[in-house]
């Protein structure tokens, strides 16, 4: 099964691709879309849109999974976010692919053990969990794969609560 984890952003979005088979985690693909600076929202949202279309066309995931949006940001940020996690959305969407959302302190506890981990315990994680050493990969790229991870790590629990609340 290939996941694809998204880490959306305005600027910069990560995008990490992880194959499980059986309990086995292989990283296929990591990286970031960057946009220009000097474009407006509307333009950086299509920009990012179609590398997302882009990277789906050259790896069909059958799973895509994004972080919820945590609060505490202030409104304005968390509005933009909002438009990108959109656009982001209605092309995995689009495409057909099953979408899962998890909260940041669940990926960082799938991942870490610890829902409260910093950025730098969860790339140390993501890094070792996917016997990738030596990657460079931007801090984007880093909570992508960690969502790709939790997620990989949560499919059988999540198929189990979703037969359970199914009425009998």
């Amino acid at each position: 099964m290939l996941i694809l984890g998204i880490d959306p952003g305005s600027l910069h979005t990560g995008y990490g691709l992880v194959e499980k088979q059986g309990s086995a985690l292989t990283p296929v693909d990591a990286g970031r879309f960057s946009c220009p600076r000097d474009l407006d929202l509307p333009r950086r949202l299509a920009h990012l849109a179609a590398r997302l279309g882009e990277l789906i066309d050259r790896h069909p995931p059958d799973l895509a999974v994004l972080e919820t949006p945590f609060h505490g940001m202030n409104a304005r940020s968390l509005i933009v976010l909002a438009q990108a996690r959109g656009a982001l959305l209605a092309v995995v969407a689009g495409r057909g692919i099953e979408i899962r959302e998890y909260s940041p302190a669940e990926v960082k506890s799938a991942v870490t053990g610890n829902g409260r981990a910093d950025k730098d315990q969860v790339a140390r994680m993501v890094r070792l969990l996917l016997s990738a050493r030596g990657e460079g990969w931007a801090s984007d790229a880093t909570d992508a794969l960690a969502l790709a991870i939790c997620c990989a790590q949560r499919l059988k629990l999540d198929s189990l609560a979703v037969r359970a609340a199914k009425p009998l």
